[in-house]
């Protein structure tokens, strides 16, 4: 897609399958992780050159998150990011996806500004710690003066269309200076819906399906299943179906 006026679709991804389903579908960009259950942490180094070596016209975005939970990064762990970012570099990834928040809950902009010269030449997404931070239009102008690629928000609600008046807000004010990512929930059915409110140009969504756990799993009482499976099942891999109706619902938008 490179129609100035096309609707741009990235898809959170943790394997190979959803890199090609992504590729498949016709989507601008994945975001590159493991543990989505939880948010998304940092994939390994083999899976992000695996996933380049893979990809044909789909890019790859490496999100950099060393833990589940807040935002609010140690320095040990800030340096764990930097090195992430240079590997990924080095794998070949496209851009990296990185937020931090200082003590206060406000962007930490010497954490950020770090790790964005890290990245320098890759896009740089600032993932959902926007949407925990203290003071969204102050944060908004931080991410701006520090020259991140894009934000990716659900309007600080759990559902992109109650946090629809918000990214509305902030695309206005990026006034093309940052691209503006509306995510939560988003979908097939409700993608043209999210356009026409926001004015958003990109779309993100992890599109998943639960596998079928092993009947073993009940028979033993051990159960390694993925935080939020329903019962009865494992794990979750990346819907073709639901990627492919969300990839064309953006395509018709346009």
């Amino acid at each position: 897609m490179t129609d100035a006026g096309a609707v741009r679709v990235e898809i959170g991804v943790e394997s190979l399958a959803g890199v090609r389903i992504a590729d498949a579908a016709g989507a601008t960009r994945v975001e590159l992780c493991t543990g989505l259950s939880v948010g998304g942490l940092t994939p390994s180094t083999a899976l992000v050159r695996a996933a380049v070596e893979t990809a044909d016209d789909v890019q790859i975005h490496v999100l950099i998150r060393p833990r589940p939970g807040d935002f609010r990064y140690s320095a040990d762990e800030v340096a764990l990011m930097r090195a992430d970012i240079e590997q990924a570099r080095a794998a070949g990834a496209h851009g990296v996806v990185i937020g931090v928040l200082d003590e206060q809950g406000n962007i930490a902009v010497a954490a950020n500004r770090e790790l964005l010269a890290a990245a320098e030449g890759m896009e740089v997404t600032c993932h959902r710690a926007f949407d925990v931070c203290a003071d969204p239009y102050g944060g908004f102008d931080q991410l701006l003066e520090l020259g991140f690629t894009r934000l990716l928000t659900s309007g600080r609600q759990v559902s992109v269309l109650d946090g629809a008046a918000l990214i509305t807000r902030l695309v206005t004010l990026a006034d093309g200076r940052i691209q503006v990512m509306p995510c939560g929930g988003l979908r097939a059915d409700n993608a043209r819906r999210v356009i026409e409110l926001t004015g958003a140009r990109d779309l993100h969504a992890a599109v998943r399906i639960p596998v079928p756990a092993l009947s073993a799993a009940d028979a033993t009482g051990v159960d390694f299943a993925e935080i939020g499976a329903p019962r009865g099942f494992d794990h979750f891999v990346t819907d073709a179906d639901g990627v492919g109706a969300l990839c064309e619902a953006a395509r018709l938008s346009v």
